[in-house]
């Protein structure tokens, strides 16, 4: 029964609403207007990545079919994302392109078994200040790392940790090559100014035909234009034919283990080389989770519509299984390519196919026009990429607006991203959002002595009877608190009513503290009786071993019965 609600749900859900001729028309143009739009970014992510630029071509058609047909959300359009740079580049610079396959496949089992787990809701308590610090510090990482290219900088890839990656393009600024900058300037005018004219053709295509075009005339009309292109920087060799740029050839099978690791030479299967991948595999599995199912939500918020998220983990962990053996890397929901093709149609998955199928024509028919883009046009892209994923005034508004500890979380998370990596971000923001929430909780946890005035001043009890009212969570953080009040109270008191009301829960801490109460109370000779107890909280203690004893403590089933009790058991 679960299977048959994995497989295939978001396309099952499509054709149960109702699938006609008007229906393929809506996603054909919207499949064709986010094909378009996935090209350059797809090319220059992949080259973010440390690898080919076809590579990012083939995760956009194989990922993003397959997870378009077998996820839970009927819009999600799949393929490369900016948020997997920062994981993907080391992992490319020390295993090479092999590694980042193999990496990529471990992460989609992983993806499949979270999504096999019903792990989709758990995903939603990663806390919102862990998440928007993480994507912000991408978007950092992202851009410092496109500034070779945006400057024409000669120098090599950026290497090492963030403080070391600027300090040797500082190194490298007196090497400025003005053409690339300029077309990278054009690129990124383009893409911010065009959406202002609110024309029918997406501002992507018209800055990468205007930047190649322009690129290309002035290179033929002026003696010292040059920038560095696709062509120039990438070449492929097909059937022992070598050739400059993209191949213009469908995506073959072949073994991730057998592709290239960072010695040129095919990977060597090991328990060791499985245990260097798995942390990596599980940031992308972890990143790859979040991206699509916050992508998800927001289609949801577009269409009114509601996706599976555990559907969606899984198909999200077949597309990424299934890519690498015809060349693709890590692929994820991608939100501005899915608010895309709902703005302009988006019906079905099929959309998200025909986005697949637009790329796939283009590789086919098109590959050596492709050779022409400028590198810098494609660094251009990503920094409007990196721009909008790090939404700086959201950042700022949070910064102002939160509660300062959020706020520290926020930074903290943000920092680590910068200066170390994601993986440790997301682990310590976690932590730290968890203790934070910890100490917020506690301070609601606590014991109050009711006195005259209170709601129970109706109660005329002598004075060696108290009545304390518990509220907030018993549990790890707060017991002891709640506890310790009640440790303290006045040697002449010989009974004790604790109004339960308030309490919605108790764990193991919180069991452990009221047992080590009970007991040192009944030391004094002091009865205690526990008022308002709810079903559950009455089953967890006797479970735990608290039960009633008589003339050592009661269970009640209000305040002014057990007050009663009280009299009549310690009447002096």
């Amino acid at each position: 029964m679960y299977q048959n609600a994995l497989i295939a749900s978001a396309s099952r859900e499509s054709l149960r609403t109702g699938y006609n001729l008007h229906s393929f028309r809506r996603d054909a143009l919207a499949g064709l207007t986010v094909g378009i739009i996935a090209i350059p970014l797809a090319m220059a992510l992949a080259i973010a990545s440390g690898v080919p630029p076809q590579h990012g071509l083939y995760t956009a058609i194989i990922a993003g079919a397959l997870i378009a047909l077998t996820g839970g959300s009927r819009f999600n359009v799949s393929g490369p994302t900016a948020a997997f740079v920062v994981i993907l580049l080391p992992v490319t610079q020390k295993f090479g392109v092999g590694g980042l396959l193999l990496a990529t496949t471990m992460a989609g089992l992983i993806l499949v078994v979270m999504g096999i787990a019903r792990m989709g809701q758990l995903i939603r308590y990663i806390p919102y200040p862990v998440t928007t610090g993480f994507t912000a510090g991408i978007a950092v990482v992202i851009a410092a790392l496109q500034l070779r290219d945006f400057l024409g900088l000669d120098m090599p890839r950026p290497e090492g940790h963030f403080i070391e990656m600027i300090t040797s393009i500082f190194a490298a600024l007196p090497s400025l090559h003005w053409p690339d900058a300029l077309i990278a300037a054009l690129t990124l005018a383009v893409l911010i100014l065009w959406p202002r004219l609110k024309l029918p053709v997406p501002g992507h295509l018209v800055a990468l035909i205007l930047a190649t075009l322009t690129a290309w005339l002035c290179g033929q009309w002026l003696d010292d234009f040059s920038v560095a292109t696709i062509g120039s920087r990438f070449e492929y060799v097909m059937d022992g034919v070598r050739g400059e740029g993209i191949p213009p050839s469908l995506p073959g099978f072949s073994l991730p283990w057998l592709m290239a690791g960072s010695d040129g030479q095919p990977l060597h299967l090991s328990l060791h080389l499985f245990q260097e991948l798995i942390g990596p595999a599980f940031a992308i599995a972890l990143l790859g989770a979040i991206e699509s199912l916050l992508c998800a939500v927001v289609a949801d918020g577009l269409t009114a519509t509601k996706h599976n998220p555990n559907a969606e983990l899984v198909g999200q962990g077949i597309g990424n299984i299934v890519a690498p053996f015809f060349g693709g890397i890590t692929a994820t929901a991608a939100i501005a390519r899915t608010a895309t093709s709902i703005r302009t149609g988006a019906h079905s998955p099929v959309a998200a196919v025909v986005h697949a199928l637009v790329i796939l024509l283009i590789i086919q028919f098109f590959s050596g026009w492709l050779a022409y883009v400028p590198m810098a046009a494609l660094a251009g892209f990503l920094m409007l990429v990196a721009w909008n994923i790090g939404e700086a005034k959201h950042f700022g508004h949070i910064v102002r607006v939160a509660p300062r500890s959020d706020v520290v979380v926020l930074l903290v998370c943000f920092t680590l991203t910068v200066v170390f990596d994601m993986v440790i971000a997301v682990g310590v923001g976690v932590v730290l959002a968890a203790l934070l929430f910890i100490r917020r909780m506690s301070e609601l946890t606590g014991a109050e002595l009711i006195t005259e005035g209170s709601e129970h001043q109706h109660v005329n009890l002598p004075s060696h009877i108290a009545v304390y009212d518990i509220n907030g969570p018993l549990f790890f953080g707060a017991a002891e608190k709640a506890m310790g009040v009640l440790l303290r109270v006045r040697g002449n008191i010989r009974a004790i009513v604790l109004d339960m009301k308030d309490v919605p829960m108790i764990d193991m801490t919180g069991t452990v503290a009221l047992e080590t109460l009970l007991s040192r109370l009944h030391r004094q000779g002091v009865l205690v009786l526990l008022s308002n107890l709810s079903p559950r909280l009455e089953r967890a203690l006797v479970q735990a071993g608290i039960a009633p004893r008589e003339n050592d403590l009661l269970f009640c089933p209000d305040v002014a019965t057990a007050c009663q009790r009280a009299i009549e058991l310690r009447p002096n």
